[in-house]
């Protein structure tokens, strides 16, 4: 067990190291091409409309259950994209209980790299939240819901596209883009409701998503963990509580839940990437857990051995293979459950695992040559155990490279607290305006796309 997790953690380190971008020839007029520099002269020309477009849809309450609203923001950015030449669709999300999703597609030439942009629509702040308006701190800065998560995201991908546009690098490029309306609170079943992001993934090479990452300028996502949930069920004896641990009635489902947990620490607690969280339990005679409306109720008496306990949790791993890993070894521990108790674990899918591969640090390379052409400084790969999980995730398996977390930044996501650094928006879209002009230009020479999956 202690050489796989040390032959694991090698392979996860080696995985994650950043890899020399490919050398580019000196011009007289610097690192940038004349097309690069009229995209960089697009977006400072855009940005001030990009601002204002940002704070539109920011006062628009798109809480991830007021459907109105989620529609309202795809209202807002169909035209956006149609004037780039884009067609538009909306996709009901009905049959999965949420809004739905906005999709934009253009078509391309055959032989140009296949181009995936993710976003989402929907925020974490419903209409009965205080936080509602898009609100100016300084020249530099702004709070709001979803200022950064991630409005702002799709508002950088906009620009970005509309300068591939004005300089002539969107002809013949097939460009798709997915903005979910879910993403802060997945529909069910989440395979519905994640069929036509995964579609997309299917015909595409490469994907890019504009979520705010860490929030650190100088990173950028190549592996996020996956995010699933499970549910321990345990049944004791139940007897008076004086004759708990007797030979014939055990120990009971609080002492025996208590131990299948600890078990569960001591096996998996320090697997690099790995986390295995128990968020709720309840223990008694009688129990109830709501996991939809994360609640649960108990009776019972401290004279009486507790018949039932439920346990539910969460379990983050970065590779599917470690997952699958995990989930063994949980189900052979509460397997060997004591005598006089009974116990079960269910696991439910979630967000899938994104695993560092050497497409995804290909395109980090690609990335992080653009920032430093742009003289905006080097970009580092993100700690894996700081990226939860995110849409991109879905085109794992289906891709050949896949980046992710460049997007807005700033802080406080999730929190009423937060807030962009607007100064961020130009830069994220220069880098990513640069970063698919040198992918669709260098496709077949130095990018060296890898084959693309076996479905």
């Amino acid at each position: 067990m202690i050489a796989r997790r040390i032959l694991r953690t090698a392979v996860l380190a080696l995985a994650l190291a950043p890899i020399a971008a490919p050398a580019r020839a000196a011009t007289p007029d610097g690192p940038l091409t004349p097309v690069e520099r009229r995209m960089v002269q697009s977006i400072d020309r855009g940005t001030g409309a990009a601002l204002q477009l940002l704070e539109r849809v920011v006062d628009i309450n798109s809480g991830t259950m007021h459907f109105d609203g989620v529609r309202d923001v795809a209202h807002v950015f169909a035209p956006e994209f149609e004037h780039l030449g884009f067609t538009t669709r909306w996709v009901d999300g009905a049959s999965w209980g949420r809004a739905g999703h906005l999709i934009a597609t253009r078509p391309g030439r055959p032989g140009r790299p296949r181009i995936l942009l993710v976003g989402h629509l929907d925020t974490m702040f419903e209409p009965n939240s205080p936080f509602q308006r898009f609100e100016r701190l300084s020249d530099s800065t702004a709070r709001g819901p979803g200022v950064i998560d991630m409005k702002g995201g799709d508002v950088i991908m906009l620009l970005a596209l509309r300068a591939l546009k004005d300089a002539g690098s969107l002809d013949g490029l097939p460009v798709t883009v997915v903005l979910t309306g879910d993403e802060e609170h997945s529909g069910d079943p989440l395979a519905l409701a994640r069929a036509d992001l995964i579609a997309a993934a299917d015909e595409a090479d490469a994907a890019l998503g504009f979520e705010d990452g860490d929030g650190d300028p100088r990173h950028a996502v190549i592996a996020r963990r996956g995010a699933d949930q499970w549910l321990l069920r345990v049944r004791g004896t139940p007897a008076h509580s004086s004759q708990v641990f007797r030979a014939d009635i055990g120990d009971g489902a609080i002492f025996t839940a208590a131990a299948i947990l600890t078990a569960f620490r001591d096996s998996l607690g320090h697997e690099p990437y790995l986390t295995l969280n128990p968020g709720a339990i309840v223990g008694g005679t009688t129990v109830n857990l709501d996991r939809e409306g994360n609640r649960g109720t108990a009776f019972g008496k401290s004279n009486v051995v507790a018949e039932s306990t439920l346990v539910s949790g969460d379990l983050r791993t970065l590779a599917v293979e470690q997952r699958d890993h995990a989930r063994a070894v949980m189900r052979r521990i509460v397997a060997a459950t004591g005598p006089h108790t009974a116990a079960t674990i269910t696991f439910s899918d979630g967000y899938p695992p994104l695993a560092p591969s050497d497409g995804n640090r290909r395109l980090l390379a690609l990335y992080d040559r653009a920032s430093r052409d742009l003289g905006t400084g080097a970009i580092e790969p993100v700690d894996p155990s700081r990226a939860g999980a995110a849409d991109i995730s879905f085109t794992e398996g289906h891709v050949g490279m896949a980046i992710d977390g460049i997007g807005l930044r700033g802080d406080g996501g999730h929190t009423t607290g937060e807030y962009a650094l607007l100064a961020t928006l130009p830069v994220q879209a220069k880098r990513a305006a640069l970063t698919i002009e040198r992918l669709a230009r260098d496709w077949r020479t130095t990018a060296k796309p890898p084959a693309r999956p076996t479905p």
